[in-house]
């Protein structure tokens, strides 16, 4: 009896201290995410089309569809020139945030949503104000979190045809 006893208390002692590191799994990839957002982020703010291109699969297996035309870009090269052209249309320094964003991993893939917003002042001198809902798809590879799909979308007013570049909820 004192035998079962003890390995009773062994095994739970075992089961209960792998719990946490389990709970505590999901929660670390969730902060890489995170982290591989805010990389973005910074990138972004320094005008960085290659820089923004690092937090996303590098080949052409990428799918993005994003607000401006074409419907769809494939291919991490496409997405680059999509970057490129957009810093090419801004005059000095833009402000980037990230905000409700929501993270959820499975093993090796996860998913995020939020509002993003940038403004600054394009080539014109216009100034520009554009928030956005975005949603990714990541893929852990090599052990390191990447984009293998974004979608990036404006509110439409439906009366008016027209998009709601302000996005408010």
């Amino acid at each position: 009896m004192k035998t079962l006893t003890a390995t009773t208390i062994t095994l739970i002692a075992g089961l209960a201290l792998s719990l946490p590191a389990a709970a505590a799994a999901p929660a670390t990839e969730e902060a890489k995410i995170r982290a591989l957002e805010a990389q973005f982020a910074a990138a972004f703010n320094a005008k960085d089309a290659d820089a923004i291109m690092k937090v996303y699969v590098p080949n052409e297996s990428l799918v993005v569809f994003d607000v401006v035309p074409p419907r769809q870009y494939v291919g991490a090269n496409a997405y680059r020139r999509d970057w490129q052209d957009f810093f090419a249309h801004v005059k000095g320094p833009l402000k980037f945030e990230i905000s409700d964003l929501g993270v959820t991993t499975d093993g090796r893939l996860g998913y995020s949503h939020s509002i993003q917003r940038v403004s600054g002042t394009d080539s014109k001198g216009q100034p520009i104000d554009l928030t956005v809902r975005v949603t990714d798809v990541y893929r852990k590879i090599n052990g390191n979190w990447l984009i293998v799909h974004e979608h990036v979308s404006v509110p439409v007013d439906l009366d008016t045809s027209k998009p709601d570049l302000a996005s408010k909820p």
